[in-house]
């Protein structure tokens, strides 16, 4: 599902591309839709291409379209598999792309999008295709060679308190837990958080292998890391069960627990499990197809609250934060036609504030750097109409929501383009909106 056009026409100037997410690769292709050889794969540990025209830096790619080699036909944007947006910022920093990314069924890696030639200038189209046996299979699509690695030690992790229920040693010696049962529109992926492991081994390989984690790439202090030196594999590669461990580091509001996921269609009502303990918790949904769409909590009546979600927006996603209460289980009923899929995560899963990103509806965002101005962009509803809203909730100190510390930040209706200030984070952003936006950060220094 997208909001931008396939095949829609972007400026051949340099785009900042992004997906927030560490993994984000680029594969350059000549006109038989094969790269030239490894060097045309940049990602983190190959950040640069010879003809310097696509860079990777950080989270994000530079793709300089007016200085890439005549040969090159398309440049293929791709990485672990995620749902969530890519957006592409021009100089000027207006969004010029914004896809909405829809994580494939059982896909470890996906082709998000590419960019090609089309007379004279460069086009944009999604795409969304998933490999099932993750980078490696994607990249060897594109002709890659991977050489074959070595078999790698189970990852041992540091337990955060709470998190897990079993002993890390245990844990780490069972089999992974088998991953949820697929929904028919999958959601955002869990928070990444680099993770150590003792005694794992990479093996000597190619660019594909090293953007596996293998070899190459930096050390922790960002040094360059020698080829063959043991490296930790990359959690974006890990079984979901096993990432979904791996929590913020320095967020403190709302427990900590294992996810829960559930699918099924239509309206119905869902009881989550007794290890969501009480708390603020993450809640994620998606609802495929058209039609009416709303979530509503049940009190210890089982009566009716004041709805989470409540829409029309065809192939809906949306996230928000909401108690789970101290002397009963979390109850939501879900009213919908269609195909769903729900989870309730830990609140440090939610995705993190960029600075910059798209999006489409609600969704509960992480404000973890200083002071700043954010420059929000709403489109407004299909029918030209549609409201949008933010609240921002300091939590230091804090265990729930509440008035203490909530600011509502920006209430408006229709399309605008408008910015607000915001207090340094720690802070959790609800945005309330009716459409697709786009938000740019820009810290204040004092």
């Amino acid at each position: 599902m997208g909001h931008t056009s396939e095949s829609s026409w972007v400026p051949s100037v340099t785009l900042l591309v992004g997906v927030g997410n560490e993994g984000i690769s680029a594969l350059l292709l000549g006109a038989d839709g094969r790269v030239r050889g490894d060097a045309d794969m940049v990602f983190d540990g190959q950040p640069v291409h010879p003809s310097g025209a696509v860079r990777h830096t950080k989270q994000s790619l530079s793709l300089a379209l007016h200085e890439v080699e005549p040969e090159v036909e398309r440049i293929v944007i791709a990485g672990p598999a995620v749902s969530g947006s890519l957006a592409a910022m021009a100089p000027d920093r207006q969004v010029v792309v914004a896809w909405l990314i829809a994580r494939p069924d059982d896909a470890k890696a996906v082709v998000f999008g590419e960019f090609f030639r089309e007379s004279g200038g460069w086009k944009f189209t999604g795409t969304g295709k998933g490999y099932a046996s993750g980078l490696a299979e994607l990249v060897t699509a594109y002709g890659v060679e991977v050489a074959e690695e070595e078999p790698v030690a189970a990852p041992m992790e540091k337990a955060f308190p709470g998190a897990m229920e079993k002993p890390v040693a245990e844990a780490a010696a069972a089999p992974p837990a088998a991953a949820p049962a697929g929904g028919p529109v999958p959601l955002t992926g869990v928070v990444k958080v680099p993770m150590h492991a003792p005694g794992s081994t990479g093996g000597a390989g190619t660019a594909g292998a090293a953007a596996l984690g293998s070899t190459g790439g930096k050390d922790r202090k960002g040094r360059p890391r020698p080829v063959g030196e043991p490296v930790a594999p990359d959690p974006s590669v890990f079984p979901p069960a096993e990432r979904e461990y791996r929590l913020l580091e320095g967020w403190e509001f709302g427990p900590v627990f294992k996810p829960f996921t559930v699918t099924g269609r239509g309206s119905d009502v869902i009881t989550a499990p007794s290890r969501v303990p009480a708390g603020p918790v993450l809640f994620e949904v998606a609802h495929q197809g058209g039609g009416h769409f709303a979530v509503v909590p049940l009190d210890k009546r089982n009566k009716e609250g004041t709805s989470l979600f409540n829409t029309t927006v065809p192939d809906y996603r949306g996230s928000t934060v909401t108690p789970a209460p101290e002397d009963r289980r979390l109850r939501l009923r879900l009213i919908g036609e269609n195909d769903w899929v729900a989870r309730v995560k830990p609140v440090a899963a939610a995705r993190r504030l960029e600075p910059a990103m798209v999006g489409y509806g609600d969704e509960a965002l992480l404000h973890l750097g200083g002071a700043a101005d954010l420059r929000v962009d709403f489109k407004g509803a299909p029918d030209g109409g549609g409201s949008i809203a933010l609240w921002v909730h300091e939590v230091t100190g804090q265990t729930e929501l509440t008035h203490v510390g909530r600011t509502l930040a920006l209430n408006t209706s229709g399309r605008i383009l408008q910015t607000v200030p915001l207090p340094p984070g720690p802070a959790l952003l609800l945005l309330i909106a009716d459409g697709p936006w786009s938000l740019t950060v820009r810290e204040v220094g004092y």
